[in-house]
């Protein structure tokens, strides 16, 4: 039996009923839709449209089944179509004719709107506290990375020498920027639309805001026709997720480049690194490689959404049936990649002896020569330019960058030691830039910011 059955003499094909059964995957749905169901029950209570004893019957039916479900032995039937379908249908196996008074008031449109908020502010909220783990791992090795430092790259050339620490907590800042974005997107979500209906309202005396106040929303809707077609909310939170995504792709990115015996900069551990089946010597960084092609799906995953709403007339269409498994989707990937990557940098080794090699050829403290002449008087375009023809000398006449420093009139001896190896990365003072000073002040904002975003979170100790 359909919800809609009354109208048609017919029952559904097979066809249809393979082609729009959402049960599969709306199932996971569950504990939002009872949690709804409770409180849309609780309120009929009080409009005076269900006694104190239905409404009794009807929550201890809905406790029941909720735990089947949680229990794995909950019956489905053919007919459950849906999770509204099946959990309407176990209460009523329970309660009776209460059981079928549940659903007065009430359509499955303002029903799943209902029960995605439920489920984004929960499963959202919960991932910007596995952002909060990978941004402590991020921390944690930036405090121990202390003094050690690699080239910074622009264009993947060799640009200047940069503390570890500052380089780590770049990643960190950008992470920062998506929990902002995930609780606003939480925030956005954290609207009720109980008591929409299918698209109208409803001439019986309900009540959505004391329904809104029951499931925990910060309010209710305020048009019952935006609140049933309304899934700016679910296009927020991929778009958040989407963006994450991209930067667990960067950070997956540096360490597959990183890893290499090019790079060398850091190794893997063996629980977080894969073999070969056929090469015995390989070490693969398959957890960065992942984050970077998983980023890939979770931008899919929205612009095949953003694709389907774009042309979708008010108020319900079938169509938003398609925004619940990109949304599943990108929450069980965005979890495991977060978990993934944190594992990965948590246990790996970094080279700091191979990094600093790296960054200490005369060619990286380039900027602080021409910097240098600045302080001396001249104009910095000129200084850019004293410095770029020598390094081009010493390159064409394969001369050390030191001797012909040392060697030009406006440089000199002291200017030959702004090339001594570990130098350049100590000069850089302005604040938030990559030398000591500045990196360690940066790491204790870092610090009391991790502490304010917990305190965002419901569970602070997370």
């Amino acid at each position: 039996m359909t919800l809609w059955q009354g109208r048609f003499a017919d029952g559904p094909s097979e066809e249809l009923m393979a082609y729009t059964a959402s049960i599969s995957f709306d199932v996971r749905l569950a504990p939002d839709d009872i949690a709804g169901s409770r409180a849309h029950v609780r309120g009929l209570g009080r409009a005076g449209i269900l006694t104190t004893e239905e409404v009794a019957l009807v929550i201890t039916a809905l406790n029941r089944a909720e735990e089947e479900l949680a229990d794995g032995v909950f019956k489905f039937a053919p007919e459950d179509e849906d999770v509204h379908t099946a959990v309407e249908r176990r209460v009523t196996e329970l309660a009776g004719a209460a059981g079928a008074k549940m659903h007065t008031g009430r359509s499955r449109n303002d029903q799943i709107a209902t029960d995605l908020r439920l489920f984004v502010k929960r499963t959202l909220t919960d991932l910007a506290g596995g952002v909060l783990t990978l941004q402590r791992v991020l921390l944690q090795r930036a405090v121990e990375a202390e003094d050690a430092y690699l080239p910074g790259y622009t264009h993947l050339q060799r640009a200047q020498p940069v503390l570890l620490a500052h380089h780590l907590l770049a990643h960190g800042w950008a992470l920062a920027r998506d929990i902002d974005r995930i609780l606003d997107a939480v925030r956005r979500a954290d609207v009720s639309p109980l008591g929409a209906g299918a698209l109208a309202g409803s001439s019986l005396p309900l009540d959505p805001d004391g329904v809104a106040a029951d499931l925990g929303f910060a309010a209710r809707f305020e048009n019952s026709l935006d609140a049933v077609s309304d899934r700016d909310f679910v296009a927020e939170a991929l778009f958040a997720l989407a963006l994450l995504g991209v930067h667990l792709s960067r950070i997956g990115e540096e360490i597959a480049i990183w890893s290499s015996d090019e790079f060398g900069f850091v190794h893997l551990d063996d629980a977080h690194a894969t073999g070969s089946s056929m090469l015995p010597q390989k070490k693969n960084p398959d957890i960065a490689e992942l984050a970077r092609g998983k980023a890939g799906r979770l931008i899919g995953h929205l612009t095949g959404l953003l694709a389907t709403l774009k042309g979708l007339p008010l108020a319900y269409n079938r169509d938003l049936q398609e925004d619940k498994e990109p949304l599943f989707d990108a929450v069980d990937q965005t979890r495991l990649g977060l978990s993934a990557v944190a594992g990965m940098l948590a246990s790996a080794t970094f080279d700091t002896d191979r990094m600093a090699t790296f960054a200490d050829t005369p060619e990286s403290a380039a900027v602080d020569l021409a910097e240098h002449l600045v302080a001396q008087g001249m104009p910095f375009r000129e200084a850019h330019a004293v410095v770029g023809a020598l390094v081009r000398d010493a390159r064409e006449r394969h001369v050390s960058l030191a001797e012909l420093v040392e060697a030009h009139p406006a440089l000199g001896a002291a200017a030959v030691a702004l090339l001594e190896p570990g130098v350049a990365v100590t000069r850089r003072t302005t604040p938030g830039g990559a030398g000591p000073a500045a990196v360690a002040q940066q790491v204790k904002r870092f610090r009391e910011r991790l502490s304010a975003d917990a305190a965002r979170l419901p569970n602070p100790a997370a």
